[in-house]
């Protein structure tokens, strides 16, 4: 599925970015997984925010990132803090 539209959390922005970092599609966001993804955006973005992380993984749950259980967003924060060093 290459088609963005009915993805939560993807907007044009974020697909812009998401070409840039070579993931043209939600089944590749899928495979590749919210951290790894992340990682590559940050490479090419040094300013991306740990929102930008939830987002990623909420849109591969299909949910709103407001909506990570808490569990998973204390596993992202963790992640995230890692990648700041």
């Amino acid at each position: 599925m290459s088609d963005w539209s009915n993805v939560p959390n993807v907007g044009k922005e974020l697909i812009r970015l998401l070409a840039e970092a070579g993931v043209t599609s939600y089944d590749e966001l899928k495979q590749l997984g919210s951290e790894q993804v992340f990682l590559r955006l940050k490479a090419i973005d040094s300013g991306a925010c740990f929102c930008k992380l939830c987002a990623l993984e909420g849109a591969i749950r299909d949910i709103r990132w407001h909506h990570l259980p808490d569990e998973r967003k204390q596993e992202l924060k963790q992640f995230f803090n890692m990648t700041k060093k």
